[in-house]
């Protein structure tokens, strides 16, 4: 199963993935449910790691029931919870269960989370992870000694985000996660798509690799407010809180306000990445509204 890689190199193709999260607990139905409805609308489907730093099943376990039912998913790697034995050890499992895509992440701090007073390890950030990844891929570990039961093939991506208020800073990390062999980018929430159209220009051109536009399902106005005040490094402009608050159907003009984020984001980069959190079911909906047909 390599449609999102093949996606990934395939010249003028349109990327399309979406986040699901794992369950807090041990029954896999419902986001087996949501995967399935997107199952032919997206090239793969992204579980997260711990997100916000908030309790959930492993995104490993998660990613290898989705392979069971013909998903392909990408599984989220996040250096806060294990150090550099633990995260290689659950590489070289990824290999061994037959999951191709890793996106690598630093991970959202613990006080961030349900776990608070949870130990952050950060043996790893999201560059060294990818360079574990890379050495791994040529079979070797992290210390140079030899993969001696068979080297990975490990298909990594990175985040980015386009709207950092220190574009130096963006410049460089991007440079350094690609030297590491980031194979796609993922952003983070866009709401600036000017911002995200300079990015593509003067930092993102001539890289080769894909950038995936993050679009996120508003469902109100309230729901707008709690995304810019406690998700890190999310921008949310005044103008579409106020278009939910005025919306007599606050969902519905938020299915609006993602499609339109779609249009604007095919005309500037690779493709998008659909975040709808706990109604990933409407991502079918954006898409038909943004004019995406449903894949074969």
């Amino acid at each position: 199963m390599n449609r999102f890689r093949t996606a990934c190199t395939t010249p003028g193709e349109f990327i399309i993935t979406a986040e699901v999260a794992p369950p807090k607990g041990g029954n896999m139905t419902h986001t087996l449910a949501m995967a399935e409805i997107l199952k032919n609308r997206v090239h793969a489907i992204n579980i997260t790691d711990g997100s916000r730093a908030v309790l959930r099943m492993s995104p490993l376990a998660v990613s290898v029931i989705l392979l069971q039912h013909g998903i392909e998913p990408i599984c989220q790697v996040a250096c806060r919870d294990r150090n550099q034995i633990g995260l290689q050890a659950d590489l070289m499992g990824a290999q061994a269960l037959g999951i191709r895509n890793i996106l690598a992440l630093t991970g959202d701090p613990v006080k961030a989370g349900d776990h608070p007073k949870a130990k952050s390890v950060f043996d790893f950030e999201a560059v060294r992870l990818l360079q574990a990844i890379q050495k791994m891929n040529s079979g070797k570990d992290w210390n140079d000694k030899p993969l001696t039961d068979g080297v990975t093939d490990l298909f990594a991506g990175a985040a980015v985000d386009p709207q950092c208020p220190s574009w130096s800073g963006l410049q460089s990390r991007f440079e350094k996660k690609l030297e590491a062999g980031a194979q796609f980018f993922q952003s983070q929430l866009i709401t600036d798509f000017e911002t995200l159209d300079k990015f593509m220009h003067h930092i993102a051109a001539g890289s080769n690799k894909p950038v995936l536009a993050g679009i996120f399902l508003f469902k109100s106005a309230k729901n707008a407010e709690f995304i810019k005040k406690n998700v890190p490094g999310v921008h949310i402009p005044q103008e579409t809180i106020d278009r939910l608050a005025k919306a007599p159907e606050p969902l519905q003009e938020g299915i609006k306000i993602a499609a339109e984020q779609v249009k604007l984001a095919r005309q500037i980069c690779q493709g998008v990445h659909m975040m709808a959190v706990k109604r990933e079911d409407l991502i079918p909906q954006i898409l038909d509204l943004a004019g995406i047909k449903p894949m074969n």
